[in-house]
């Protein structure tokens, strides 16, 4: 009976650490998109591209930490 249940946890686990890497990236891009746009007055587009850069190296970081 417990290898049945097995599968299900590893499941949980999985989509935890897809939701946990997808939270971290859009946490740090909106982060740097609020502090390019309103705290060094960067125009949109600048913004924009410093945040998907920023979302981009934190996924990887946390796909990298979650792998660990």
């Amino acid at each position: 009976m417990r290898d049945l249940s097995q599968p299900l946890v590893q499941r949980s686990g999985g989509m935890k650490k897809w939701s946990f890497i997808a939270m971290h990236a859009a946490v740090a891009a909106a982060f740097i998109f609020l502090l390019q746009r309103f705290g060094l007055n960067a125009s949109l587009e600048s913004a924009s591209l410093w945040a998907l850069t920023f979302a981009v190296c934190a996924a990887g970081l946390a796909y990298k930490q979650s792998n660990r």
